[in-house]
């Protein structure tokens, strides 16, 4: 009985400590853009201009 006083007691002080990291992340500006995340990967990449000597060698 004693081991289910402990993991009790584990378990809360886990759920404090992920809502204080939830609330920290908050306040930093963790969750301000949640639109450009989810539409950043639907863009291509810039392909990188060839020099001049890339060119020639074709």
């Amino acid at each position: 009985m004693n081991i289910l006083y402990f993991l009790v007691g584990c378990s809360v002080l886990m759920a404090i400590i992920f809502l204080i990291a939830f609330f920290w992340a908050s306040n930093t500006g963790q969750h301000d853009d949640v639109h450009t995340p989810g539409i950043r990967m639907l863009f291509d990449d810039e392909l990188p201009e060839k020099s001049e000597k890339d060119h020639f060698s074709n």
